[in-house]
């Protein structure tokens, strides 16, 4: 078994877990419960953190991690009622319309 990385919380950590898993990553969340004793131990130390099984997956974990953390920035102009989206949204917030029909993304 390898460690992957902390995570900031359990639901973040239950969440890496998932992805990896149905990316067929055997992982796993260790420490899940350790914020209880984080008076007693270190802060950074009682944080959850996420553990593949195989080591040959570690790079392949580090990886697609690193994508969850860093999603895509855009910026592009809504057909449907010319609001300006930034961030990763693949939706205009405003009116609902999908990223797809404003065109190739800037």
């Amino acid at each position: 078994m390898q460690r992957v990385a902390p995570a900031p919380n359990l639901m973040i950590a239950t969440l890496w877990a998932d992805m990896l898993r149905r990316d067929g990553i055997s992982a796993t969340v260790q420490r899940a419960y350790a914020s209880g004793i984080a008076g007693q131990i270190p802060p950074d130390q009682a944080l959850p953190e996420i553990w593949v099984e195989d080591d040959h997956h570690l790079a392949r974990a580090l990886a697609m991690l690193d994508q969850l953390q860093h999603p895509p920035e855009r910026r592009w102009a809504c057909p449907g009622c010319a609001e300006v989206v930034e961030g990763p949204f693949e939706q205009c917030w405003n009116c609902g319309t999908l990223r797809e029909a404003a065109g190739p993304a800037s």
